[in-house]
């Protein structure tokens, strides 16, 4: 498994709230719904996405976006149109001033608006997700990942919108899939491009040696691996190795290692109750004893204070 691979396999849309907004000039939707990740894509003509102190950035049709949550942002034709409707959880609409028209602007089972024959169709899809694994993919990501549609080659938008008013046998999980290959299509094409910036350890991925030393670390975590063993390997000296791995990851191997084992303790001690000596196993540790001090150099708190957390 691939680092990517490994941040997303704890990103995965479970239940779905995806759904589509056909609207008309002027109009603004402020989407406080917390969700720590969407995905939004313009149909058919433009949108306006506003988040924080950013400059807006302009999806046209066929563009996609994901935007960080969970602080609250605003969709619109133009920027300077203020919002009229509040996207709570669970797709639940308000005006600003409080009053429900959830029911009121229902066009299907997952389309809203006033009319079919809207300017602009904005199709979305949200994640609820959590944990250290997660938050390692949220923080390599600007507030708002912008594709065009002349980078973006998959046609899984595409599908999604298709679907979106289905309600076949199995609808909810087709919607959940597609959402996952969507996000993970945007994100490698984002990443692929010269401005995202990508992490150390997405770029080294492609690299002969260091790609192949990744997977085996994010494979088997619990294996005893040494900067020795990881060279053999993949085929190159120690020494090469670490070089070659610090300056492409941005830090040593065992440093990686170590940061690694702890994101995973960190997300089973918060999501199981499993004990630390068993936990301290899964990531490479001999007993609690090790786990816990590893844990509180790196974390600065011991695991029994982050399962509580305290």
């Amino acid at each position: 498994m691939d680092p990517l691979a490994a941040l997303l396999d704890g990103v995965r849309a479970r239940s779905a709230a995806f759904c589509q907004a056909i609207l008309e000039p002027p109009w603004s939707l402020r989407i406080s719904d917390g969700a720590p990740l969407a995905l939004a894509t313009t149909l058919r003509g433009h949108a306006w996405i506003m988040s924080g102190g950013n400059e807006p950035v302009l999806m046209r049709t066929g563009d996609v976006a994901i935007v960080k949550g969970p602080n609250p942002y605003t969709i619109s034709d133009d920027p300077a149109t203020a919002p009229e409707i509040i996207v709570h959880p669970g797709n639940r609409l308000t005006t600003m001033d409080g009053i429900d028209v959830t029911d009121r602007l229902r066009l299907g089972p997952r389309t809203t608006g006033r009319s079919p024959d809207g300017s602009a169709i904005v199709a979305s899809g949200t994640y609820q997700v959590s944990g250290d694994v997660s938050e390692r993919l949220l923080n390599a990501l600007p507030e708002v990942v912008f594709v065009p549609r002349s980078g973006k080659q998959s046609p899984i938008m595409e599908l999604l919108a298709q679907e979106v008013d289905g309600e076949g046998p199995g609808q909810q999980v087709v919607l959940d899939r597609l959402l996952d290959l969507a996000l993970l299509a945007t994100l490698r094409a984002w990443f692929a491009r010269p401005e995202a910036q990508a992490p150390g350890w997405y770029r080294a991925q492609s690299d002969p040696l260091i790609g192949p030393a990744l997977r085996l670390i994010h494979d088997d975590p619990a294996r005893p691996w040494t900067v020795a063993s990881l060279a053999e390997k993949v085929g190159a000296s120690r020494a090469a190795f670490a070089r070659r791995f610090t300056t492409l990851v941005g830090e040593p191997p065992m440093a990686y290692l170590t940061g690694w084992r702890m994101t995973l303790a960190a997300d089973l001690l918060r999501s199981s109750d499993t004990t630390i000596d068993s936990v301290a196993r899964d990531v490479g540790y001999a007993n609690a004893f090790a786990l816990s001090v590893a844990f509180k150099r790196v974390r600065g708190v011991s695991p029994s204070r982050h399962r509580t957390g305290r």
